[in-house]
């Protein structure tokens, strides 16, 4: 079997002939396995893989898609220019190496495979690449504009080169392209299909896409055009949409899926001492979180507006409310311990990751108490809250609305279906939502993408230019040491830092 590696959430479980059963200890630090070797069992060729999803997928365009859950079924479909390996070191894929950058950052050269054909049989060629980047990039309803960054243009030099000019230099180009941004289409596909290429896509994949039945499963098979088929063994994977992580559980147990996304806290520990189970652990770039609106009124990437609550216009509530919550408390009794907090973009175990920059705020509810009376609004503060509608997220809400209660507030829990909270987000339809970020490799995406004015991503509606400036700074820069001088809004970083290649060679 051969396709992408999924740096996903928490844990999944696998089903195997034998294996010996694993242990937990509940101290937090449980260590990783993805994937280490089980037996001298060989593997064998054919066979249907049935994998359970704890949530169904938006529409398969790897250009409009928000969700993880879309992600999992097009990496077997839908291979990218460039990809992580498990150390999280970026690779080529569809690419055949790392991007070469001209002196001035402005021009990147993409050198490409030859001899690869689209599930459909078209060419793969620069000319494919360059349709399916300028739609990333354009498409009114892409999600991926903004992670590509300032783009002027986007050529062909020859059938296996594609060179992007860009603007301004922009660093974080090879991650994005690690990703669906990196995710190129078949043109004669995109052009038959158009904005419903997501019914039935077409790439270069090791499976290609045979069927959807909405709300029940997605179906890929095995692609005899892959340019490396030879290596790719089972005939079909089977994505079955189960929400419910108590049912996956049983059909895990009972052999009816062989792979679940995400398996329940509440089930991991019975789960790891079943010897035909395998549990696999590994740490994700991803993050749940609140999303508080502050300004998103016309819908994500459009000009902010104020909305007249003092949680939209008053940071001393958002600051109270963040006060309130118990991170620790609330991962070792609602995850058991299976989940850490992470309190910024930067996840703990990111190469990035400094003290300062993924500290907590300390658990304050007096403080909190102390900031609502300064603002003026009467307690208990009520906030609408909507959160995916499964038991894992609810638990987590409950436990939450019982936590913030000590610090003046009042949650009201609204469950909602995964695809409408998507929706719901991108309209700006909603006063607080609980949702998760599939994290991506190089920070900037997951900062830039939810805090810039205008991006496709800001679904909160924050807007500030001094903000703004600082990101700009930093996604043109290649060096990955801490400052060593001051960092201005809208000027250059110190020129005593030692630059240390990041994603451009």
């Amino acid at each position: 079997m051969h396709f992408s590696r999924v740096l996903g959430l928490g844990v999944i479980a696998v089903t195997l002939a034998s294996c010996a059963a694993q242990t937990s200890d509940h101290t937090g630090t449980h260590a990783d396995d993805f994937g280490t070797p089980v037996g001298t069992q060989s593997v064998k060729a054919g066979g249907d893989l049935v994998m359970g999803l704890s949530a169904e997928p938006d529409r398969l365009d790897p250009t409009t898609s928000s969700s993880l859950y879309t992600r999992y079924v097009m990496n077997s479909i839908c291979e990218k220019l460039y990809d992580n390996d498990s150390s999280g070191k970026l690779v080529p894929q569809l690419a055949t190496a790392l991007p070469t950058v001209s002196q001035d950052g402005l021009t990147v050269t993409i050198p490409l495979r030859t001899g690869v054909k689209f599930a459909d049989g078209t060419p793969f060629d620069a000319a494919a690449v360059q349709t399916s980047l300028q739609r990333h990039l354009t498409l009114k309803t892409s999600q991926r504009t903004s992670e590509m960054g300032p783009i002027a243009s986007i050529d062909v030099q020859s059938p296996t080169e594609v060179v992007v000019h860009y603007k301004q230099p922009f660093a974080p180009l090879t991650a994005a392209l690690a990703d669906r941004a990196g995710m190129i289409m078949s043109p004669a596909e995109l052009t038959k299909a158009g904005d419903n290429f997501g019914d039935h896509p077409v790439c270069v994949g090791p499976f290609k896409f045979a069927e959807r039945v909405p709300q029940t499963s997605i179906k890929v098979e095995r692609d005899p055009l892959y340019y490396d088929a030879a290596q790719v063994h089972l005939d079909t994977i089977t994505y079955r949409i189960m929400t419910d992580a108590n049912i996956r559980a049983t059909n895990l147990r009972s052999g009816d899926i062989q792979v679940a996304d995400t398996i329940s806290p509440q089930d991991v520990d019975a789960l790891t001492k079943e010897s035909n189970l395998r549990v696999l652990q590994a740490r994700g770039l991803n993050f749940r979180g609140l999303y508080l609106n502050i300004g998103n009124v016309d819908g994500a990437g459009k000009p902010a507006k104020p909305i007249d609550t003092p949680l939209a216009k008053d940071a001393r509530v958002r600051e109270a409310l963040s006060l309130s919550i118990d991170r620790n408390a609330l991962a070792a009794t609602v995850f058991n311990s299976w989940y850490e907090p992470a309190c910024t973009p930067i996840v703990p175990q990111s190469t990035y990751a400094t003290p300062a920059g993924i500290a907590c705020p300390a658990y304050d509810p007096e403080k909190s108490k102390k900031l609502l009376a300064e603002a003026g609004v009467q307690t208990p503060y009520k906030v609408k809250l909507q959160v995916q509608n499964s038991p894992d997220q609810l638990r987590y809400v409950q436990a939450l609305q019982a936590g913030v209660a000590a610090g003046g507030f009042e949650l009201e829990i609204v469950p909602t279906e995964y695809s409408t909270l998507l929706d719901v987000q991108k309209r700006g339809t909603y006063e607080a939502l609980f949702l998760g970020w599939s994290g991506r490799i190089d920070p900037d995406a997951n900062i830039s993408r939810f805090l810039t004015t205008g991006s496709s991503g800001n679904y909160t509606g924050y807007s500030s230019q001094a903000l703004d400036d600082l990101l700009g700074q930093a996604a043109r820069t290649t060096d990955t040491g801490p400052p060593r001088g001051p960092v201005r809004a809208g000027g250059d970083a110190h020129p005593e830092g030692q630059p240390v290649p990041l994603h451009l060679p």
